[in-house]
């Protein structure tokens, strides 16, 4: 039998020891350990950089994108109805989002950027083309700033490995999503070994299968359709469609 005076210190670095091992935080800051990474770590994985405004414009805008990411082959995935209401999230200067405004000519398109120089440059470019179901949205690194229960099919492509706050954000897209709506992400295939593109600017087929299915999503199927991107399917699970 121990001494009530050892018995109590036994206690006491019992309860430290538990105090001390609680939950590990969501995000991790050190030193980078990818090129393109941000040393910003979220489940394992370290977090791409941020490109800025200029230099995204450039890249987003380049001619041969349309041979590099076949966008009609991943308009034909979406299979939408012409009334359906789309999230376009990290849209850019537009490349998708006016692309699924053509689609969805009864819906509506809502354009989401964080940087305000790319929102004012797709609302330019709604404006003079004529696109009324165009809304530019400005969001926050970790709120869309989406309308609830309204979105039939949120879209993020080659955005997501960016996410400064990944669970917010997409925990954000999920409350904006009706019970039967679909999230789609596209990124540059991680397992492609000959991609130009730096290893913080790829996201592997698993990876991104563990991130989003731990915040209440099921995956139902990655589609092989463009040449260097996944394109991954996702779904509310039955319990959250539910609620």
């Amino acid at each position: 039998m121990h001494p009530p005076n050892l018995l109590f210190r036994i206690l006491t670095l019992a309860v430290i020891f538990l105090t001390s091992c609680g939950p590990e935080p969501t995000y991790v800051e050190k030193s980078s350990e990818t090129e393109g990474g941000s040393g910003r770590y979220y489940m394992n994985r370290e977090i791409g950089d941020v490109m800025g405004s200029e230099h995204a414009a450039l890249w987003l805008d380049r001619p041969e994108r349309n041979v590099e990411e076949l966008p009609t082959r991943l308009m034909r995935v979406l299979d939408l109805n012409p009334s359906a209401v789309v999230a376009d999230i990290g849209s850019g200067t537009g490349f998708f989002t006016f692309r699924l405004a053509e689609l969805v000519p009864h819906g509506r398109v809502y354009s989401v950027e964080v940087q305000q120089s790319l929102v004012d440059t797709l609302g330019a470019r709604a404006q003079r083309n004529g696109f009324r179901n165009v809304t530019p949205v400005l969001g926050s690194v970790s709120d869309p700033a989406l309308p609830k229960n309204r979105i039939d099919l949120a879209l993020i492509v080659s955005s997501y490995h960016e996410f400064s706050f990944p669970k917010e954000m997409v925990s954000a897209i999920k409350a904006s999503l009706k019970p039967k709506g679909r999230l789609v992400i596209v990124e540059y295939r991680q397992e492609d070994e000959t991609s130009p593109i730096s290893d913080g600017h790829r996201m592997s087929e698993r990876q991104i299968r563990y991130e989003i299915e731990s915040l209440g999503f099921e995956w139902r199927e990655t589609r092989d359709v463009l040449p260097r991107q996944h394109v991954m399917i996702f779904s509310l699970d039955q319990a959250e469609a539910i609620r």
